[in-house]
C-alpha cells in the first residue's frame, strides 16, 4: 500500500518545514523526489529512463485518432489527459518517462507541460504500482471526515503500513 507523495498531508507538512523527502515503496524506490520547494523531480531508474523504448500499439493509435477528433487542431494539447490515461493503461497502470515524451510529441507540446499534468493529477502513477492500487484520501476535508481512521482500518485489514 502506498500513499502518493502529494496526496499525503503529513508529507506536505514535512515540505512546509523544509524537509526533502524521498518516497520509498515496499521494496521499490520511486523515480520521483519531492523537494523542499514542493517541486517533483524525476530520478532515473533502470526501468524508467528517457531512452526506455515506448510506442503506442496500433490499436491505441486508432484510439488516439478518435480522441483527437474531439478537439480543434489549434487545441491539440487538450488531449493530454486522455492520451496520458491511454499510455498508463498500456503500461500496466503507470506512466514511464518515455510514454510522457511520446504524448508530448504526438500533441506537439513541450514535454515539461505533459510532466506538469502527470504530476498534478493523482490519477497518474509515475512509478510502477502493484497489482492492486489502494488510495485513501487524507486531504484536509477528508481528514475532518475521518480519512485517517479509514486509512488505519485499511492498513489493519490488509496487514500493511503506508510508507511516506
Amino acid at each position: 500500500l502506498h500513499q502518493g507523495m502529494l496526496r499525503s498531508s503529513a508529507l506536505r507538512a514535512f515540505v512546509r518545514q523544509g524537509w526533502s523527502q524521498q518516497c520509498v515503496r515496499k521494496d521499490l524506490k520511486t523515480t520521483a523526489k519531492l523537494s523542499a520547494t514542493g517541486s517533483v523531480q524525476h530520478i532515473d531508474a533502470d526501468y524508467n529512463l528517457e531512452t526506455t523504448p515506448f510506442d503506442f500499439t496500433d490499436e491505441n493509435y486508432g484510439e488516439i485518432r478518435k480522441i483527437m477528433k474531439r478537439y480543434p487542431s489549434n487545441y491539440k494539447s487538450s488531449g493530454v489527459i486522455p492520451l496520458l490515461d491511454l499510455a498508463q493503461r498500456q503500461c500496466g497502470g503507470w506512466l514511464p518517462l518515455s510514454a510522457m515524451n511520446k504524448v508530448a510529441k504526438i500533441l506537439d507540446m513541450p514535454p515539461m507541460r505533459v510532466y506538469e499534468v502527470a504530476t498534478f493529477y493523482t490519477m497518474f502513477n509515475r512509478t510502477k504500482i502493484g497489482k492492486y492500487n489502494v488510495q485513501v484520501c487524507t486531504t484536509t476535508p477528508c481528514m475532518v471526515r475521518g480519512g485517517y481512521d479509514i486509512l488505519e482500518t485499511v492498513e489493519k485489514h490488509l496487514g500493511v503500513k503506508v510508507k511516506l
